[in-house]
């Protein structure tokens, strides 16, 4: 390095571009331990700080002493009243004297806590939906519609879920609410009918930032159906009908035109030989007679009048 350093100084060219030095860290292999870190760090950066490695004050030490006397004296009564049963997709935050309990949630399985001096609320981890009602909508080219969804999620991180939201799932209905009025309005009434699918990424991207400090996960959005007012969905009928029979009008010109450029082709054979010009005529008669008809036309050549009226 001293080396390098001196050539640079002295402007020497040629020299090999310096090499990185051997004590930089490769990020893809530091990657999952700052995710980790991350994570491990989520308790500081909380909106609402938590204390569970504060060791607890002379106070809080008498009344757990009080809680363990109370509960020799009550045994075995105090046993069944202090556990508690945890099923495999439940998680039991444990406050014990308002302060959250170090160790994380607890569960699945038996779990044990203190009389009078704990307090448990159950989180349940398996996935919820529920139905974002119609959201009456005015989109950017000023045409007001409703949009209705369904918001499927849940619960990664329960002390999240417990401490640094008053209600989870109804602020997770409210922010589907509003994200969904929002990012409707800003597009048009034919991007939101053609990318459906689109507008539901979207919002479920939007969704899962926004209540990631909750510890809530939005796995997935389904935009369901998008209501137009009765005039909008009768003025686009009326233009659909009138775009279809456009297209039925330029569809029978063309063969028309197609039909015309083949008699001329079968007129300019016929007119090289008389011979088909016959044929024709005869297969003519065979298509109009049948068993029923009781009248016959003969088509009589025009040369023929022409030479007997002169």
């Amino acid at each position: 390095m001293e080396k390098y350093s001196e050539e640079s100084k002295d402007g020497m060219s040629g020299t090999e571009p310096p090499r990185p030095p051997e004590s930089l860290i490769d990020l893809d292999m530091v990657r999952p331990l700052m995710r980790a870190s991350f994570l491990g760090s989520v308790a500081t950066e909380r909106n609402v700080p938590t204390t569970e490695n504060v060791a607890p004050n002379l106070l809080e030490r008498i009344f757990y002493l009080l809680s363990v006397i109370l509960m020799v004296i009550t045994f075995p009564i105090s046993v069944f009243m202090c556990l508690v049963i945890l099923q495999e997709y439940q998680r039991a935050v444990i406050l014990r004297l308002g302060r959250l309990r170090p160790g994380g949630p607890r569960g699945p399985g038996l779990v044990f806590t203190f009389p009078c001096i704990d307090a448990y609320i159950k989180v349940d981890l398996r996935t919820t939906s529920f139905d974002v009602s119609p959201q009456e909508i005015l989109t950017k080219d000023m045409v007001t519609i409703k949009v209705d969804a369904v918001v499927y999620y849940s619960i990664k991180q329960p002390i999240d879920a417990v401490l640094q939201v008053f209600d989870h799932r109804g602020a997770v209905e409210l922010m589907a609410k509003a994200t969904l009025r929002n990012v409707a309005g800003t597009h048009m009434l034919l991007d939101l009918l053609m990318s459906k699918e689109t507008l539901s990424k979207r919002i479920e991207a939007i969704l899962d930032d926004c209540t990631e400090p909750w510890g809530v996960r939005v796995e997935r959005v389904e935009v369901k159906e998008i209501l137009l007012p009765d005039q909008l969905r009768r003025a686009l009928a009326v233009e659909q009908e009138a775009l279809r029979e456009a297209k039925a009008k330029v569809a029978a010109a063309f063969g028309e035109r197609d039909a015309v450029k083949a008699l001329k082709e079968a007129a300019d054979i016929m007119e090289t030989n008389p011979i088909a010009l016959q044929l024709r005529y005869l297969q003519t008669l065979n298509t109009i007679c049948n068993d029923k008809t009781l009248s016959y036309v003969f088509p009589f050549p025009v040369d023929i009048v022409r030479k007997l009226m002169k």
